[in-house]
This record gives structure tokens, C-alpha cells and sequence, in this order.
């Protein structure tokens, strides 16, 4: 393990596992949660820094695949590749190779949402001469009766997170909603973006080029980029430009006049002004020759995207996304160019590109553990699966106003580059939003007649050997007075939290003292690597338990 850039660290008793390697990375949260300059510069220097990667003979990478994953490991693919998992859902994958619990992994995939969807998402759109009818009254309810279904559609897809047999669906859909953004900003009917996020899922781990053809046309994606007004003669280039940087080539392989070009072959794409549907217009579109990346023919839109499809640079962009998602924000050129190749090979078939990925010696490298920042989404969903958090009328409307509190408001990216993501999801007010969920899921075990946690566990999990310099350092960032609100935290109305019931997984009860081995359990049921704060010793299994979840360890994966 490398020494920390922090001299007071020091790691929690009974946490030198063989995971205490992703130690540095936690102290890279805790200065990004409080801005300092300093880490992040010595952050961007090692990331610089070449790593060298083991080499195997293939009968050795045979033979490590060839062991079984235990309980720690299966945690980390489940947990990597969709929510925090429960104790039911790791069991299966325990005793499994890599490549078995991989391939169990994907064929687990679903392409339809089993949560019913809001009466109103069938609902048609108000036709041009309804909707020019309205007097200014009926528009501004109208604005607002649209913003609150937005709302129920944020409940819905949360509640699809918590509930879904396929966390690795709802991931890939999220990195889809990410990768091609439309948002309640241009978007006014919810309407649409739940059809978008349909198509979304249905191709979530089904076929790139299918999935890129698709969300191109999709009706929200032509009001998000102006498409549906690019005609002939006023070609809109907002398209053309991003679906070359940011859905498939990235910077740097196309040019401004491929641009302009390729912008001339998406003239034509329209909706039907009453029901906001895909049409195609060839009165306004512009058939004439064009030039896109050296090629030239009279090319439509779906002719072109075909053209960006045959570019090698697409499968690696793609599959360079991948990697940040889900093996770390470092990609390594030599170890995604072979799966790339494989998965533009299979014509863009995306299991392909995914199971390269979680079969990597990177994916299990252990310097890979607890280097990526869990979003907000992963965050909320997370924690209500694997404590089996209960919630009001099963109405997740509440969580998902958590997850935009947290900085991730579904359905409104905040641009067409979406969620700046990775350490940007960090900061004092997000980590103290963070640390108030917490606390309202133990004082939820208190107001449903558990047993009430210890009193000194909030004072444990907030003070350690860090605490002290940090608050000194950066007193405007997280002083006593700012925190003062998590600690007069009321329970939320509809939260459910049976920490008996889930402290028994553990052969423990909120009020016992755990000995060495229970820690350790809990540890490595809850972090991806050690904790980074020390936790006072003789504490309850319950102050143990928040110390843990309150400890910067927690917000990585």
C-alpha cells in the first residue's frame, strides 16, 4: 500500500483485509468533499502515472478464472455492475468462476420494466388545435400538471431501480440516459421521455448500431437537439455535432465540415405536429450529395450513422465509456482496444463489449476496488436494497427527490454532455445531504418501535482521527453549525428500516458488542474497501453499523 498524502489517516481496527489497498482512494474522496485543491492535483499526477499491467500466459489467467468467487467478490460484481446487493442475492454467485457468475450476470437481463408505468404514460398528446385553444390559465396548469407527472415518472423509475430482478438493466438504461440525454427542460410531455426510456431499456444490452438508429429518431431526442426544425437549406447542426462527439466518435475523428454534411442528411427527420410522433418529411429534406469522413453519395440520416458505425474509433469510444462505468475512471488503451475489436466484430453487440469488460484482469484487479464514486441513484437504490428499506404505499417518488437532491435529477441532465459524474458528485453539500439519509434510515429503526440505535454513534461515525484537522483546515465547509440539521434529523414519514432483522444476517442484535469477526463481516458487507476513519472501540453492532455507512469508505464502489 502506498503511504497516505494525509498524516493523520489511520485505518479503523480490524480493517487490514485484503482490501485495504483502495485506502489512498478514500482519502481522495474525503479532499474532493472538501475541495482541496492539493489532492487533486497529486489525484491527477498519480492517474498519469503509467501502471504496469500483469501479464498471464492464458493457462494461468485459466486457471485464476477457475476459482471461486467468495463472498466478498461476489459482492463487488453485483455491486459494480448494478446496486449495493443483499445477502439473498450474493449467495447464488458465491462458488461460481468469473466466467459462470459473468455469463449469469447477463443473461439475467430484461429489456421491459415490471413496474406498472403512471396511467397517464399511454395517455395521447393534446392535439395543436387543443393545445392552441388554451387560455393562459390552462397553460400555466397545463406546465404544471406536466411537471408533477415528471415527478411520478422520477417515483417510477426509482421504484424500478429498487424492485428490478435485473440491477444491471437499470444500470445500463441509466448509462443510456446518460450517454444520449433528453431532459424535462425542452422535453414538455413525460410522455415522451417514457418512451424514450423504454426504447432505452429495451436495448440496453441488446445491439449499439439498433439502439443508435433508434434513440437518433426517437421523438425526445429531436426536441432535445433541435432536430425535428433541421430542414433544407437550414440544416440544424446541434445533432450532427453531438452525435459525432458524444455518441460515437468522440473529439478529436471528424471534422467541422463533416459536421455541416452530415447535418444536410438529417433534414427531414419531423414530427407529426398533433401526436409529436417520428415522421419522415421528404419535402424538407435534403437529398443532394454530401461528404461525411471521406465518403460521398447522397446520403440520408440513417445512412450516415451507418458510416460513423463502420469507424473503428466508435467501438473504442463506446466501449471507453464502458470502462469509466464500471472498472475505473483511468482507462487503459492496451486493455480495451482487444475488446473493442471483439465487440465491433460482433457487429455492436453490446454482452459482447460488457463481458470482455467484467472478465478483465482490470475489472478484478483489487487496485480497482473503491475507485469509483457511487452516483446518486446508487447511492438511494443501493441503500434501500440492501438494508430492504421499506417506503410509504410502495411510492419511491420521495427517493427520487433524494436522488436529485444529491445532484442527479432524472429525466434533466443538466446539459447534453449529462452528468459531469465520477469525483463531480462529491462536494461538502452533497457528502452532508449523503450522511442526512443516513441518518434518517437509523432514526426510520427508531420510529417504527426497533430498538434505537446508541447514542454515541453519530459522534463516533463524525469524529475520528481526520475530523479534527479537516474542520480546522476548512471551517467554512463542514462546521459543527453545518451539521447541526443532520443531527436534528427527523425520520422520514415513510421509511421502514428493520435493522434487527437485518443485524440477525449476522448472527448480532443492534445492541451487542460485535467481536473482531463480526466487524469484519459488516465491513466487507457494506465497503468496497476499508474504512477510512478509526471507529471507537466497544460500540453497539448498531453504532458500529452507522459508523461504517457514515465513513467516507461508503460513497465508493
Amino acid at each position: 500500500m502506498q503511504p497516505s498524502r494525509f498524516p493523520d489517516f489511520h485505518v479503523a481496527r480490524g480493517s487490514l483485509d485484503r482490501r485495504g489497498r483502495g485506502v489512498s482512494m478514500v482519502t481522495l474522496v474525503i479532499a474532493l468533499c472538501l475541495m482541496l485543491t492539493s489532492a487533486l492535483t497529486a489525484q491527477a499526477a498519480q492517474n498519469n502515472t503509467p501502471r504496469r499491467v500483469r501479464t498471464v500466459h492464458r493457462t494461468e489467467a485459466a486457471a485464476v478464472d477457475a476459482d471461486p468467487l467468495d463472498a466478498t467478490d461476489a459482492r463487488f460484481l453485483l455491486t459494480r455492475t448494478g446496486f449495493e446487493a443483499n445477502a439473498s442475492e450474493v449467495a447464488p454467485y458465491i462458488g461460481m468462476s468469473r466466467e459462470q457468475a459473468v455469463d449469469a450476470l447477463l443473461a439475467g437481463a430484461r429489456t421491459e420494466a415490471a413496474t406498472p408505468p403512471p396511467a397517464w404514460a399511454t395517455e395521447p398528446i393534446p392535439s395543436v388545435e387543443v393545445r392552441r385553444a388554451w387560455t393562459q390559465d390552462e397553460r400555466r396548469d397545463d406546465q404544471r400538471e406536466q411537471s408533477r407527472r415528471y415527478d411520478e415518472l422520477r417515483g417510477w423509475w426509482v421504484r424500478e431501480m429498487v424492485t428490478t430482478r435485473s440491477p444491471l438493466t437499470e444500470r445500463m438504461t441509466l448509462f443510456w440516459h446518460d450517454h444520449f440525454p433528453s431532459g424535462e427542460d425542452k422535453v414538455h410531455y413525460p410522455q415522451l421521455m417514457f418512451r424514450q426510456n423504454a426504447l432505452l431499456r429495451r436495448d440496453a444490452l441488446g445491439n449499439f448500431g439498433d439502439l443508435l438508429h433508434a434513440v437518433s429518431k426517437d421523438p425526445a431526442m429531436l426536441q432535445y437537439l433541435d432536430g425535428a426544425g433541421s430542414r433544407k437549406g437550414r440544416p440544424n447542426e446541434n445533432f450532427g455535432r453531438e452525435v459525432m462527439e458524444l455518441f460515437t466518435l468522440g473529439e478529436g475523428h471528424y471534422s467541422q465540415r463533416d459536421v455541416t454534411e452530415a447535418a444536410r442528411a438529417y433534414t427531414g427527420w419531423a414530427l407529426d405536429p398533433n401526436t409529436l410522433a417520428y415522421q419522415f418529411n421528404p419535402k424538407i429534406h435534403d437529398d443532394g450529395d454530401k461528404t461525411v469522413l471521406g465518403q460521398m453519395g447522397a446520403f440520408d440520416g440513417d445512412q450516415v450513422l451507418d458510416i460513423l458505425l463502420a469507424q473503428p474509433e466508435t467501438a473504442t469510444f463506446i466501449t471507453t465509456e464502458l470502462w469509466r462505468e464500471f472498472v475505473s475512471e483511468t482507462p487503459d488503451p492496451a486493455q480495451i482496444a482487444p475488446i473493442a475489436d471483439r465487440f465491433r466484430a460482433s457487429h455492436y453487440d453490446i454482452k459482447t463489449a460488457l463481458r470482455g469488460l467484467f472478465l478483465s484482469d482490470a475489472f478484478w484487479d483489487e487496485r480497482n476496488r473503491g475507485v469509483l464514486v457511487k452516483s446518486p441513484a446508487e447511492f438511494v437504490v443501493g441503500a434501500v436494497r440492501e438494508f430492504d428499506i421499506g417506503y410509504a404505499d410502495q411510492d419511491a417518488t420521495a427517493l427520487a427527490a433524494q436522488v436529485r437532491n444529491f445532484g442527479e435529477n432524472l429525466f434533466y441532465p443538466p446539459n447534453v454532455k449529462g452528468w459531469p459524474g465520477g469525483e463531480n458528485w462529491i462536494n461538502s453539500s452533497t457528502l452532508l445531504a449523503r450522511k442526512q439519509f443516513i441518518e434518517q434510515l437509523f432514526r426510520a429503526t427508531e420510529a417504527h418501535g426497533m430498538r434505537s440505535a446508541a447514542t454515541n454513534a453519530k459522534a463516533s461515525a463524525m469524529s475520528g482521527p481526520m475530523s479534527g484537522s479537516l474542520s480546522a483546515s476548512m471551517p467554512n465547509m463542514m462546521t459543527n453549525a453545518a451539521m447541526k440539521p443532520a443531527a436534528m434529523q427527523r425520520p422520514h414519514p415513510g421509511l421502514r428500516f428493520d435493522l434487527d432483522a437485518w443485524l440477525t444476517g449476522y448472527n448480532t442484535t443492534p445492541d451487542a458488542r460485535p467481536d473482531l469477526s463480526t466487524q469484519l463481516q459488516l465491513q466487507r458487507a457494506v465497503l468496497a474497501v476499508s474504512p477510512a476513519d478509526a471507529i471507537e472501540p466497544d460500540v453497539t453492532s448498531s453504532a458500529y453499523l452507522r459508523a461504517l455507512l457514515m465513513d467516507p469508505a461508503y460513497q465508493l464502489k
